[in-house]
């Protein structure tokens, strides 16, 4: 343990802020933003104006999973030099580049794809390339800033990252939906071109990363690997990622119609169409998760990668976390992790839709959503970060789940009121302050839960956990509505938060942020 800072003035805090590496994080925050929205509620709306049906527009918050197995190339990202570029660059300079660039060409492919007469399949391929080059992005930033900055500058760091990020998401969420209407595309009259001038500005918009990153220095190196690896290594770890990728993907497609002829008999047996078609997608997905798994066996059975360069980079960390806790309430620990915002997660992948259905026009929702719901996001996240200091992580990360699983029964009043915009203001606005409440507590937890010696990699883990099981739920939202309306779908959300609630109180028992295990 290490002596506490003494705590600095008001002026001595304010002054940090005008550090450079402080700003840095304001604008590499707003690169990191920008291309999330245009995978989820912007892309939901072009796409639902296209005339994309429902179930088909909220299986594209798949192409988002790549934030949710990041933690699978991490190693590559933070090991393997690019040629030319790491000589020229350095090492996080040369990656964050290369992510920045394929995230503005993923854009771009995307903006010259119209979804109303091409194939979907080439949209969804520009969208999982955006989520993957997003991702790897978020891999750098995160060492980028640990690296930059002394411990005592992390809290600042984070914070001009987090409103640089916010000030995107309203640029890529509420900016999107204006240009896109004023351009002439309205869900009454859809227009192809409006929707490409907009997402063509947006992928203009990343160049406030590609510049931020061409001018900021490289930072010092803090600590030494223990494992040094050669670049021919990481070359094979690389091909070993892109193996089990294509057998997720050559499993997806070769399956395609076979799982159509599945859906017609299990529909005609259990007489519902649309149950019949989560069940069949999701046994699809997991086929196609075990087929990667099987390919990447027979990789490091083959000798192609280094076993002892596996055990280092994935096995060790999770060895840790097992031991520090034990068997039982590691699992404890994961699943609710695994768990805690599902309920918001799987809601929100929709909403958008359920809003324009019922009647709300892009420039009320990108007013109300993407404007006033980020505003009382970042309120609730500062009153999270205030009531968590006061009473205590724990006992917020329950109010945090409760309120978040109680505000989602407000959709349901919205979903029998229709075209209400005070009512839409209220439930935006209860919402996004639960959301900010339980985030702010929520990240302390995840980070009470790391070792030191193992942060990036853990906490890569439990970043992608938290998000894995909500994301693949929240592909099949439009099945669900489509099948019990939107008003039992809201209350299933909301009792999704029970067994979170459950989780929290048992952990409680025998879990403590000081020590970890209570006796």
């Amino acid at each position: 343990m290490t002596a506490q800072n003494p705590r600095k003035t008001w002026r001595e805090t304010a002054t940090a802020f005008t550090q450079s590496n402080v700003v840095t994080m304001l604008f590499l925050g707003f690169s990191a933003g920008l291309p999330l929205l245009l995978i989820f509620s912007s892309l939901s709306l072009w796409l639902r104006e296209a005339g994309v049906e429902r179930a088909a527009v909220t299986y594209f918050s798949w192409a988002a999973l790549g934030y949710s197995f990041k933690f699978v190339w991490a190693p590559l990202v933070d090991k393997l030099p690019l040629p030319f570029l790491t000589r020229l660059m350095g090492r996080r300079r040369a990656w964050l580049l290369l992510s920045q660039i394929m995230i503005m060409v993923a854009i771009v492919a995307m903006a010259l794809i119209d979804p109303a007469t091409e194939l979907l399949a080439l949209m969804g391929l520009a969208a999982v390339l955006l989520g993957f080059s997003s991702a790897t992005q978020d891999i750098v930033i995160d060492a980028y800033r640990i690296e930059s900055a002394e411990a005592d500058l992390q809290a600042l760091l984070s914070s001009t990252y987090i409103v640089g990020y916010r000030i995107a998401m309203v640029v890529s969420g509420a900016g999107a939906l204006y240009i896109a209407e004023y351009l002439g595309s309205t869900k009454a009259l859809y227009n192809y071109q409006a929707w490409q001038s907009t997402y063509l500005l947006m992928a203009g918009m990343m160049m406030v990363g590609v510049l931020t990153t061409l001018m900021i220095p490289e930072p010092k190196q803090s600590r030494s690997d223990e494992h040094q690896y050669g670049k021919r290594d990481y070359l094979r770890f690389m091909l070993l990622f892109i193996f089990a990728v294509s057998g997720f993907i050559t499993s997806f497609y070769y399956s395609s119609e076979l799982a159509q002829s599945a859906k017609m008999q299990l529909s005609s047996a259990l007489g519902n169409s649309n149950l019949a078609g989560f069940i069949v997608e999701f046994l699809r997905l997991a086929l196609a998760l075990l087929i990667a798994t099987v390919v990447t066996k027979l990789v490091i059975t083959a000798g192609l990668v280094k076993r002892d360069m596996v055990e280092a980079t994935y096995i060790a960390p999770v060895r840790d976390f097992f031991s520090r806790y034990g068997w039982s309430l590691a699992w404890l620990l994961l699943s609710l992790v695994g768990l805690y915002r599902i309920s918001d997660i799987v809601l929100g992948v929709i909403s958008n839709v359920f809003y324009q259905d019922l009647g709300f026009t892009k420039s009320e929702i990108a007013t109300v959503v993407k404007t006033f719901g980020v505003i009382m996001s970042i309120v609730g996240a500062l009153l999270g970060g205030l009531l968590t200091l006061r009473y205590g992580v724990i006992r917020m990360l329950f109010i945090g789940a409760l309120l978040s699983a109680a505000t989602n029964l407000l959709f349901m009043l919205l979903a029998q009121s229709g075209h209400n915009l005070p009512l839409f203001y209220l439930v935006v606005a209860a919402d996004n302050l639960a959301a900010g409440l339980a985030s702010a507590a929520f990240v302390a937890f995840l980070s009470s839960l790391t070792n030191i010696s193992f942060t990036a990699m853990q906490y890569a883990i439990f970043s992608s956990l938290m998000t894995l099981l909500p994301k693949i739920l929240g592909g099949y939202s439009g099945t669900m509505v489509d099948a019990v309306g939107y008003e039992q779908f809201f209350l299933i959300t909301a009792l999704m938060g029970l067994p979170v609630l459950l989780l929290i109180v048992w952990a409680n028992k025998y879990f403590t942020l000081e020590h970890g295990i209570k006796k």
